[in-house]
This record gives structure tokens, sequence and C-alpha cells, in this order.
């Protein structure tokens, strides 16, 4: 441990860090991390430093995620000590460059693998680069230096004795010549101000009194759908012949669809047992018909609980199947996980201490005034038997990751315990780093944001109720242009089987298209009911956002290939996403102004700005809207040249100059443009095109 007197280096300010390195920051496979930070020496002394990285880090068990669930920062003390010496223990290291004059660094590295990785920073003086800026200033005021060049020799001695390689007889020829009093002074300052002995100097520092962050700092690396992803969700039961209940065999047929339509992840609700205590029938009725299915969502009966297959949809081999024709169609399954019991769920007799009971013996059953549920039981994260009951728990996702799954959609994770989150989590990404979760909640920003801090790869949002301009420029901001763009990936979904927003309801078909639109574009990852929507499904319930005659309690019937679909609408969408990088993050967004506030107008540029998009939205379902845009796209608007863009949805092009341009969108052709900005460069001959 370096004496804190000799410490000459104060580290401030690394970023990307969430809460102090409390909770990892979020990345996916083959990005780079760019690390910023201050390195502060004392006096005018010059400083340099590194950023030291490593892969597979470990992490703690049940008792660390008992203490808070966070999976941040481990081990700083431990390997602070190890860090002021050669970057040993795994750690690879990185140099530090200025990027200005008040002590600002940066320093990237590549995340080449899944899993957790750490990084840190350690900063020092650099001696000899100190030393030849005195000793220059010195020369250049005329004064004598003749100690001063026998100060510098052995400081590159020393940094010979540190170095490897080929700087090693290069530091010590340099030493030589600069401390060898027989040769002329001049001969001893061509070496000792040279720039390159400076640079050499440099790589063998002295660390014996480097400063090391108190943190060691954590990464989650994802798989690219954690960035990038395209929900359809439907349930198989609703896809029977003959008004029988659907099976998955009868769901396989579906998957051609989901593809042609190029989603890449096809949403399943629970799969498992319905118990039929207290089943509800149609529309949530108390009481079901003969016949009525009952919820997905009221899991377990006497054939099973969260680990088996509903029998009506068939066994747990037909589940395998689906995950393998699903795949073949380059589909990943999502399975919904929600952690709740009908009361016939075998758990509920097997372990009746993970449920609350009330005075008169009775099993507490979920309510959210003035819903109620009495089909479900809602575990109790109180639970004396909380440990047993954890690992159950986080066992459901294991187990079926062991069956090809591992996109989970979670169903309300924030009326549970966080604690269980960060343990749950971490746990089965050990296992498997490749999993994603989507957490569905719709709560406070607080609440939302813990639980994505915790380990959720994606999140519900609230976009699904953001329709005006400027809320959603807002909305937009906040979630990209603060540091909850390091932890938290937004999935935004226009509709979902419990949620038909006041604006679907009423409306019309631009509509459903301006939202579908929006989705796609604003974030990365985007989803839908799919049916639903796909069908403009709309009937309206006044009072209420849930659809009337809800898929959830009954068996619907869809007829996919309806002349009005929208299926060609949203396969045109998805094509384009999976066309135009600058539409695969969320991040890079950038908002023009548009003099007609129903008109909304957002670009997105692909990181090495070769894909530029453009996307106008006219909000005003009913009526045709023109804007005039102020349109900033440096390097494209700021140049006196013109360029042309492509509107991807219609094929229309059109040539533009400068950063005013003329918009206008009738929604019943066509409620938005995406535009793909092709940029003109001139070839020997003639103009051509790229981009």
């Amino acid at each position: 441990m370096v004496e804190e007197g000799h410490l000459r280096v104060l580290i401030e300010r690394v970023r990307p860090e969430i809460d102090g390195g409390r909770y990892p920051i979020k990345r996916v496979v083959g990005d780079r991390l760019a690390v910023e930070v201050d390195l502060i020496p004392d006096g005018h002394d010059a400083v340099g430093g590194a950023l030291l990285y490593r892969a597979a880090a470990p992490v703690g068990g049940a008792e660390a995620a008992g203490a808070g669930g966070a999976t941040g920062a481990t081990g700083a003390a431990g390997a602070a000590d190890a860090l002021t010496g050669t970057a040993g223990g795994g750690w690879h290291e990185v140099p530090l460059e200025r990027l200005n004059a008040n002590d600002r660094f940066r320093a990237t590295f590549t995340l080449s693998t899944l899993g957790t990785w750490e990084y840190t920073v350690v900063g020092w003086i650099e001696a000899f680069t100190t030393w030849q800026r005195g000793a220059k200033r010195k020369v250049e005021a005329g004064q004598d230096v003749s100690v001063e060049l026998l100060e510098g020799a052995l400081l590159l001695a020393a940094a010979a004795e540190r170095a490897s390689g080929a700087d090693v007889p290069a530091l010590k020829k340099a030493a030589e010549v600069v401390g060898d009093t027989k040769a002329s002074t001049e001969t001893r300052l061509a070496i000792a101000l040279a720039p390159e002995t400076a640079l050499v100097a440099a790589r063998a520092p002295d660390r014996a009194r480097a400063s090391t962050y108190p943190r060691v700092l954590q990464v989650i690396v994802d798989p690219p759908r954690a960035r990038f992803s395209a929900w359809y969700e439907f349930f198989p039961r609703s896809f029977g012949e003959g008004g029988k209940h659907g099976t998955l065999a009868d769901a396989e047929q579906v998957l051609p669809h989901v593809a042609a339509m190029g989603f890449d992840v096809v949403y399943l609700p629970p799969i498992h047992p319905i118990g039929t205590a207290h089943r509800k029938g149609r529309n949530n009725s108390l009481k079901a018909e003969p016949g009525d299915p009952g919820s997905p969502w009221a899991i377990g009966a006497a054939e099973g609980g969260h680990t088996a297959v509903h029998p009506e949809l068939g066994t747990l081999a037909d589940f395998d199947r689906f995950v393998r024709m699903a795949r073949d169609h380059k589909l990943a399954v999502a399975l919904d996980i929600a952690f709740q019991a009908s009361p016939d769920h075998p758990w509920v007799k097997e372990h009746p201490t993970w449920f609350r009971q009330r005075p008169d013996g009775s099993i507490q059953y979920a309510e959210n005034p003035p819903k109620k549920y009495q089909d479900v039981y809602p575990f109790d994260f109180e639970s004396k038997d909380w440990r047993a009951m954890w690992d159950a728990l986080t066992g459901v996702f294991l187990f079926w990751a062991e069956h090809g799954v591992k996109v989970f959609r979670v169903d309300n994770p924030h009326t549970k315990a966080l604690p269980f989150w960060g343990y749950c989590l971490r746990e089965v990404k050990k296992a498997h780093p490749d999993a994603i979760f989507l957490a569905e909640a719709f709560t406070r920003p607080t609440l939302m944001h813990a639980l994505a801090k915790l380990g959720f790869t994606q999140s519900y949002t609230y976009f699904t109720w953001r329709t005006g301009r400027d809320e959603i420029i807002e909305y937009m901001t906040t979630l990209t242009k603060t540091e909850v763009a390091e932890f938290y990936r937004p999935n935004f979904w226009p509709n979902t089987p419990d949620i038909l927003p006041e604006h679907l309801q009423t409306g019309s078909r631009p509509m459903f298209i301006t939202r579908l639109v929006l989705a796609a574009t604003l974030s990365s990852n985007y989803g839908m009911y799919g049916p639903a929507f796909e069908l403009m499904e709309h009937v309206p319930r006044p009072g209420s956002e849930e659809y009337i005659d809800n898929e959830k309690y009954e068996l619907k019937r869809w007829n996919l290939e309806s002349a009005g679909s929208l299926r060609h609408v949203i396969q045109r969408v998805n094509h384009i996403r999976r066309e135009n990088p600058a539409l695969q993050q969320t991040n890079d967004i950038r908002f023009h102004r548009a003099e007609n506030e129903t008109v909304l107008c957002y670009s997105k540029q692909s990181e090495d700005g070769q894909s530029v998009v453009v996307v106008v939205v006219n909000l005003d379902p009913d009526h045709t809207q023109a804007s005039w845009i102020e349109i900033d796209l440096p390097g494209i608007t700021d140049q006196d040249r013109s360029f042309q863009v492509h509107d991807l949805l219609s094929d229309a092009r059109y040539q533009w100059r400068g950063r005013r341009v003329y918009v206008e969108l009738d929604p019943r052709v066509m409620p938005a443009h995406i535009l793909k900005v092709r940029r003109f460069v001139r070839s020997e001959h003639q103009f051509e095109y790229y981009l």
C-alpha cells in the first residue's frame, strides 16, 4: 500500500460510473468502452496514467445481494494494492491520453466477450517529463544546467531498470550520454530534451507512489440483441383449428408470419398450467363459464407450476420443438416469467410459508385496488424461508434456459424484493451470460431505474403514453442524454395485452402507423402485442385502457391475412431498421427544430458516421401538416453542397441543400418519412452517391 503522504495525483470524475461504482454500466459485446478521468497533480508536474481492465470478474453470492443487491464495485482495496505495480492478476492496461489542458484524460478498450468486466484507473507523476520541462525553461533562460543534466541521467537510469524490451538499451544509452560530463553540453541536451526520450521514459513510469482509484468499476457485456431487437407477442392458445384451444404445434404455424415481418423475438405469455380455483371468466369476470381457459398469469395446477407446460398446449418436448422451429426462422423465444401462483400451484401446499397468511387463516390474494386478482397469490418476500424461495425462483430461469430460452419478459418485477433481483439475475447471468431480461414495470422512475441497475437488460417505458412533440423530446432527452443511458435500455411498446391507450382506442390507421414508426425508430428495442396491433383492434372502452374481450381471459381468433392488416408496413419498417445501422442504437439521437408543433423531426447516426437517418413524423392523424425544419447534421448541412434524402417508406427521393428544409405529410398517404441521407461526392467524371 502506498503511504498517503506520498500520493501526488488526485483521481476524480471517472466516467462512466453509476452511483459511486455501486452498479455496473451496460454495453454489448464488441463495443469499445471509452473511460474518461481527471488526473490532478499538485503543482505543475507532468502526470501520466493507465486504464486497467479485465474480463470475468468475480461476483458475490446471496449474502452480498441481501446487503443491497448491488453488483458493482468489488474488491477495490485488494485490487488497488496490485495495480500500483504492473498490471498483474489478469489485468490489461491502456495508456491514458490527455484530452485537454484541464487534466482530463481518456482511454478505450474493446469488450470482446460476454459477461462482467472490471475497470479502474491509476495515475502517477511523470518524473522525467517533469524534469525535461524544467530543464528546457532553464536552457531558454540561459541558466547553467550542469547539475540538472546529472539529475536527468539518474532518472533515465532508473527508468531503464523498470523498462523492458528495446527500451532498456535505449534508456541506458540516453542515461550514459546525458550523464557524461566529458561530452559537450549541446550533445547531452540534444538527447535529454528530445521528445522521443521523454516518450520512452514515460513507458517505464515509477509506480511506487502511484495513486489508484479506490473503486473497481464493472460493466455487464450483453449479446447484441440487448441493444437491438424487435418483439412480437402472441397467445399460442388462440391459434387452434376449429375454435379449439391452440397447441404449441399450432403456434409453430405462426412463426413464418412473424419472421416474415422482420421480428427477431417471439414472446409468449406464461405457458404453464392454469389454476381452476377462483378462475376468472371473460373480461376478468369473477365467474368462469364452462370452457373459459382462465388467465395464463394464474400459474399452477395439479399438473405442475412454473417449470411445467399447460397440457392443452402440449408437452415439454413440444416446447423444445417450438424453440427449435423458432430458431430455424431466426427467432429467439422469450418467455413471460411471472412470480405469482394460483391457489392450485403445488408450491402453495409444499411451501405455505412462501405466501402471506391473513389473520383468518386465508392466504392474501393479489390486489391493485380497485382491481382484485382472486386467482393469484403473490409470494411473500418477507418469508422466514426466503433463501429457499429465492433459489426456487432463480431455478425457474435456469430451467427454461436449459431448454433454449435465453430471453425473458419479467412480469411486475417492481412488486418483488429488490435484493432478490440483485441475487437472481446475477446467478442466472453467471450460468448464462447471454441471457436477456425485460422488466415489465410501469411505476415510479426511481424504481424502474433501480431494477435496471440491479441487472435487468431492457425495460418497458412511458413511451406508451407520450404523444405530444415536446413530451417525446423531453422523455428521450432523459433516456439518452443523462447517466440513465449508461444502465437503462428502453424498449418501446405502443400496446400490450393490458394497455390499449386512448390514442389507439380512438385512433385510425395513420395513428397506428405513427406509433409504429415512433416506437421502432426512437428506440432500437421495441415490441408490440402483435395480432391486436397488426390488425388495429381498437374498440373504445371509456374509462379503461384494457382491451374489451381481452385475450387474457378467452380464446381469440385472428385473421392474420386480413386485407386491412398493417403487416406490410410493419415488415417495411423492420427491414429499414435492419438495413440502417443508425437505427440499431438508441442514444445517438438529435432533435431538429420544426416550426409546426405537430411535426416531430429527429436524426440518428451510426458510430462510424456512414449511416445517417432523418425521421419526420406528422403527429396529427387526421390532417395534412407541413413545416419548415432546421436540420443540423454536422458535416452535411453545414457544407454548401446538395445532398439527397431517400424516403425508405415510399421510395421517394428529395434533394436538400443547407439547413432549412420544407416537409409536408398527408397522414392518409403516410404520416412519416424515414429518410436515408445520401451525400454527393464528385468522382473523376461525375457525381456519385454514397451512404
